[in-house]
């Protein structure tokens, strides 16, 4: 895990494998802000699209004890999320990073 500033705040980011470990722990909750079509097209098992040109802080779901997790195709589309998670006060800070991308390229399961 690593984490890097964008202005004030801080995300702190997930591997693929990471990620892939807490999805099978249960202690993950993945929300993917990438657009419908792209998310239609392959997305991470039992992720939530909630793309970024609509997305909202107080849209998301209530991840009951998992830690929400932001993922888009490369990284810069879910920290723009989180700087609108951390602009309304909302408790995210987690992102895949390399997206999407590079959860593909670990060879990790994709759903349609």
């Amino acid at each position: 895990m690593s984490f890097f500033g964008f202005g004030k705040s801080k995300h702190r980011e997930l591997t693929p494998q990471e990620l892939d470990a807490m999805l099978r722990d249960g202690a993950a909750m993945v929300i993917d802000v990438r657009e419908v079509d792209e998310f239609a097209a392959g997305h991470i098992p039992g992720a939530i699209n909630l793309p970024l040109s609509t997305f909202q802080a107080s849209k998301l779901p209530d991840p009951n004890g998992k830690t929400l997790v932001l993922n888009c195709a490369a990284g810069r589309r879910s920290a723009m999320a989180l700087e609108k998670c951390a602009a309304a006060q909302a408790e995210v800070d987690t992102h895949l990073a390399g997206g999407f991308g590079a959860w593909r390229a670990a060879g990790l399961a994709v759903e349609n």
